[in-house]
Order: C-alpha cells, then structure tokens, then sequence
C-alpha cells in the first residue's frame, strides 16, 4: 500500500523486518518444542532462541540464487546459528512457517484494526445521540418520504458498524491457526505433537485438517469481513456526499484552516473524504474477490494465492484501518445544517406528514382505502409553494372528520420525534445520559411556524 494511506502502527505490522521476525518466531518455538520432545539437541534449541537473526539485505542476496525467500531466510538464519543452525527449519515446509506466521500478522494487525472500529463506533454513537431529536427529511427513492432525525440516520450506520466489528472478530478468530504438519499435512516428517506445543507457546489453534497449505476459506472469510467494512463505509459515504450537494446542504464536511477544494474554484467546499472512502470500498472489495479465487488451489497446493496474498493482506489491512480511521475524523468534523434541515423539509409543503393525516382520517371511521385517496386528492392538487396542512384545514371533507387543532397536531412532529428517541433508546445507540423523557421535553415550536427544531439531548 502506498505511503499516502498508511497509518504507521498498522504499516509497521506488514513491514518486511516484521514478516521475517514473525517467520523467525516460528522457527524458535518449533525448536524449543521439538527440543522437549527430543526430536533434536536442546543446545540447538537455545542457539535458534539466542543466536537465530536475520539480516533482509542478505536474505534479498540468497534469494537471488535461491529463487526461494523461504530458502534464502532459513539460510541466513542458520548462518547466524552456526553449526547447529541444521536444525532450523527441521521437519518443516515453507508453508508450515509462512501460513504460521501470517496468522501471527493477522492477529496483530487485527488488534490495530479493531481498535480502529471502535473509535468509529464511538464517534457515531456520540453524534447520534447528540442529534438524536433534530428532525430532517427522511428520502426513499430520493424523494421525500416522512421524517426522520439526523441522529436516528447515524444510529443506522453505528449499528451497522456494531455488526461489521462482530464479523471482524469472528474472522480474525478463527484465523487464528497454526499448521505444521509437513509437505502435504499427513506429518510424515514430524509427529502432531510438535504442533500441538507449538500452537500453546504462540496461541493459535491447529488447523483441522491441512494439505500443505491453511485452507483459504479462512483467508478468504476475513478479506470478506474487510469488505463488509468498506461497504458500509461507501453507505456512509454516500449519504453524507448527497446531504453536502449544494441544493441539499444539510452536512457538511469540516473545513481546516489553510484548506482549498479547487485549483480553478476558490469557493469550492468538496467532500473529499466521502469521496476518498467510496474509492476505499471498491478496492477492499477486489481484495475480497481475490481471495475467494484464492480458495481453489490445485491437489494439496499451489502458488497461485501466494503472489495475491503478498499484495491483498497487507493492502487490506492497511487501507481498512485508515479508511476506518478517515470515517472517525468525517463523522467527528462534520457539521451539521440543521436550520437547513428544517427549511428542507418544507420544500415539499408538509407531504411529509402524509401517512399520518391519512392514519388520522382512518381513526375517525374512514376506510383506508377512502383515506388514501383523499389524502392523495389534497397532495397532488398542491400548487407551488402550498402546504398539505392548508388544504387539509380548507378541506370540507377533512373538517367533517377532524377539529383544526388536531389537524395542525399532524404537522407538528412532536409524534414523529417521540418515536424516533423510543427506536434509538431501544436500539441500544443512546448512551445512560441521554433519554427519550429528556429529548422530548425540550421545547419545540411547531413545524408549521417554520421554528428551528434543535431538540439535542442534553
């Protein structure tokens, strides 16, 4: 991954220095293990403990005659070892050591990542609530539709970044897995054993049944859990690049100091970010796509995974936790329009409230049918810059039904927001501090007067 999206702990996991450390561990702890079981001298144990290095330049230089990095680090390991190092890599294949090791990679850099996740969780969940009552259009199709609140939309991306965290967890566990049982995992070159010691020593958990390689379903399940990331990153990004259009603007990425969003254009505020985290998403998407093709390998193995994993690994992880990280900062700038929310909503002339007018004739002894049309009747014979409340109230039909304060009730949206605190409390997303009772006694103006709405929980 190029250096312009790599953050430095997660860019440090995926190093060189730290693949061959990690390959390095490996050997170590089979050594020792191997020394207990008298497999091999215990003084050859404790030289790979103390004397086993590596150098990459020199690992480079073998490998040039090797054409073989497995070779050429076990080489330059036993070198430093000495007379002993012929016990590096004893009873082992390459893969043993490379499928071995990348778990251990995975679980650190996993760490960094869900630590990332859990920033963003934080961040969204605090933004939820503190727009929790602050009513906006909510749009299906792109249209108008009924409201909703600004906080009740970033409750949605939290929870899903709840679930996206579950599945990162769950596929970073069960790539927690060691293999060790030679060339084509029948342990024809060492018995179970060593594995079983090794895996105590370096916590990982054997694999059921191995051919030369980890089976990739597991590799391909957690590039899978990546993408799941980014997918509902680009969800979020989407939104957010609809609500900063011009004609919209209802949020708005935050602005440093110094800043400029065009080259030709002075005035432009653009939402770089959204826009950085949607091209994000497509690429940790190829990733996952790379590595189901990586899970039909011929016989008990090929390299054909080997040149994508090189690349699709450290690339994931390193563009996820930055785009993770990137979403965190969005969501913690963001600045939010809300007296622009509220002008929004208007632009459709209360058709918002549409469902509840309807809701409200029905519970006076229309039929839902009868309802509907009527309703349909007032919102469709609206002219320009007219509101549904006021052709409700000069309605004959509707005053037949309903008193005039319990029609300009429907337009209020006191309901709406009663509702919507009770789904987030629900939810999970308002923390012990912010209650529906609280958010709904803030006083709030009626729509109809065109009132700012800020109902934050306080």
């Amino acid at each position: 991954m190029i250096e312009r999206y790599t953050r430095p702990e997660m860019g440090a996991v995926w190093s060189q220095e730290n693949r061959f450390q990690k390959m390095l561990d490996v050997e170590a702890a089979v050594a020792e293990v191997q020394a207990d079981l008298g497999l091999i001298p215990e003084d050859a144990a404790r030289a790979i403990r103390k004397k086993g290095a590596f150098d990459v330049q020199r690992i480079n230089e073998i490998e040039k005659t090797t054409r073989h990095d497995v070779i050429a680090f076990v080489s330059n390991v036993a070198e430093n070892v000495g007379p002993l190092g012929r016990y590096v890599h004893f009873g082992l294949t390459s893969s043993d050591v490379l499928d071995t090791a990348l778990s251990l990679l995975v679980r650190d850099a996993g760490t960094i990542l869900l630590k990332s996740m859990e920033k963003l969780e934080a961040t969204l969940q605090a933004r939820a609530a503190e727009f929790s009552g602050t009513l906006c259009a909510g749009r299906t199709h792109g249209m108008h539709a009924e409201p909703t609140s600004f906080g009740m939309k970033l409750a949605g991306f939290w929870a899903e970044t709840v679930r996206n965290r579950d599945r990162l967890s769950q596929a970073l566990k069960q790539m927690e897995i060691a293999k060790l049982s030679g060339a084509v995992g029948t342990y024809s070159t060492q018995t179970y054993k060593v594995e079983e010691g090794v895996c105590k020593k370096l916590r990982l958990c054997r694999e059921t049944v191995a051919t030369q390689v980890i089976p990739r379903d597991r590799h391909a399940e957690l590039l899978w859990a990546m993408a799941m990331i980014g997918a509902g990153l680009e969800r979020l990004s989407v939104e957010l690049r609809h609500l900063q259009r011009t004609e919209v603007s209802e949020a708005i990425e935050g602005f440093a100091k110094g800043q400029k969003g065009s080259s030709a254009m002075p005035h432009k505020k653009n939402p770089i970010s959204a826009e950085n985290l949607t091209g994000c998403a497509r690429l940790l998407r190829a990733y996952a796509m790379a590595g189901m093709e990586n899970v039909a390998l011929w016989h008990e193995r090929d390299i054909s995974h080997s040149a994508v994993e090189r690349v699709s690994f450290p690339d994931a992880f390193i563009l996820c936790d930055y785009a993770v990280d990137r979403a965190a900062r969005l969501i913690e700038g963001l600045e939010i329009q809300e007296e622009r929310m509220l002008a929004n909503m208007d632009l459709s002339g209360g058709q918002l409230f549409s469902s509840h007018l309807l809701l409200s004739l029905v519970d006076k002894g229309l039929s839902r049918e009868e309802a509907y049309a009527l309703v349909q009747r007032l919102s469709h014979q609206m002219k320009p810059g007219s509101h549904l409340r006021d052709e409700a109230l000069n309605d004959k039909e509707v005053r037949k039904l309903l008193k005039e304060t319990e029609i300009r009730a429907v337009f209020k949206g006191d309901k709406h927001r009663t509702a919507i605190m009770g789904a987030m409390e629900r939810s999970g997303v308002l923390g012990k501090k912010t209650s529906r009772a609280a958010a709904v006694k803030t006083p709030v103006k009626s729509l109809d007067k065109k009132s700012n709405l800020k109902a934050r929980s306080k």
